[in-house]
């Protein structure tokens, strides 16, 4: 018999995703879901094996006896959904990203899991990348001497941009942020699961130890490997177009080396492992390695560039203000 109880918002994607990594587990038994389209419900539940279904999210979270609790839900509903479960008497909640439209949301609903003593995690799954987690490997084990900027691009700093900020983050062993100056434009209408981004964006961070971060989305993107680690002594690059996963290029040398990665068998991948690490976490009592605390230092980024487009200026952090002020410029029509 399972130690813990699982219930699932959301039968889309995303949420069969966490239900691979849950399935992984002989530790947890999914025993509901929620969705309100019912065709949804019905392929989840078939799929899934899972015994009941919901139309509304909280009758199941006060009907089932759960420990878990995912959220693969469509942004808005995160700050709702994420308060709602952490008030029902769970354990722990894995949640997709971004955290939520607006700085405000996104701390409200980090400090409704406080408050409650549950633990959250959003699904920055690259940094259980094998690629990713053998890059940092390399950078801080002197392959390229001293670390001293990292760089991104990506098709918007909010729901892409999300996940760079974060690894941005994971590459720095999470060593606190000290400012961001940036500056985005709105071409036209580009929204991402009902929330409107940028077009184009350049966010410049820098970090309290001294790395320097540059992402550039949309318009104004990097050519080039998604992400650039450069060191005093050499130069590590992750994916991009016909490119290898991992490169690297030390001072000196005249060709890249690609450094063998371990494989990953389990089915769902990279999903499949954050919420197995959740589920560890649960058990042992140590911070989840996607913890809401790192989720909101990488969440804190697109706001404070936003932010930083708003004023015309730098942002020292931590961020003083709760709304968004890219969704704010755009309903004053000032951008």
């Amino acid at each position: 018999m399972a130690l813990f109880k699982a219930g699932i918002i959301g039968g889309g994607g995303r949420g069969r995703a966490h239900a691979q990594g849950y399935q992984a587990s002989s530790d947890v038994e999914i025993v509901a879901c929620a969705d309100p389209v019912e065709e949804a419900r019905e392929k989840f539940s078939e799929t899934f094996s899972v015994p009941k279904t919901y139309a509304d999210y909280r009758q199941m979270l006060d009907k089932e006896d759960l420990d878990f609790v995912s959220v693969c839900t469509w942004i808005g509903l995160h700050k709702e959904m994420v308060i709602a479960a952490a008030n029902s008497g769970i354990k722990a909640i894995h949640c997709e990203k971004p955290m939520a439209p607006t700085w405000g949301d996104s701390k409200a609903l980090y400090q409704a899991c406080v408050d409650n003593d549950v633990v959250i995690t959003f699904c920055h799954q690259r940094r259980f990348g094998r690629s990713f987690i053998k890059a940092k490997e390399l950078a801080n084990h002197g392959t390229i001497c001293q670390l001293y900027r990292v760089e991104w691009a990506c098709s918007n700093l909010f729901d892409w941009g999300t996940h760079w900020f974060d690894m941005f983050f994971f590459y720095n062993n999470d060593e606190p942020a000290e400012w961001v100056i940036g500056q985005i434009d709105v071409s036209g209408e580009q929204l991402v699961f009902g929330v409107p981004v940028e077009t184009s964006g350049v966010s410049w961070i820098r970090w309290k130890n001294g790395l320097a971060g540059l992402l550039t989305t949309g318009g104004t993107s990097l050519q080039g490997p998604h992400n650039r680690l450069i060191g005093t002594d050499g130069i590590i690059e992750v994916g991009g177009r016909d490119k290898p996963p991992l490169r690297v290029l030390r001072s000196g040398a005249e060709k890249w080396e690609t450094p063998e990665l371990r494989e990953t068998q389990l089915p769902g991948g990279d999903s499949t492992l954050s919420v197995l690490d959740l589920i560890d976490c649960v058990k042992t009592g140590r911070e989840p390695e996607l913890s809401g605390r790192k989720a909101l230092q990488a969440t804190e980024l697109i706001f404070a560039t936003y932010e930083s487009s708003r004023r015309r200026a730098k942002i020292t952090l931590p961020l003083d203000v709760d709304d968004s002020a890219l969704l704010t410029m755009l309903e004053q029509g000032t951008i």
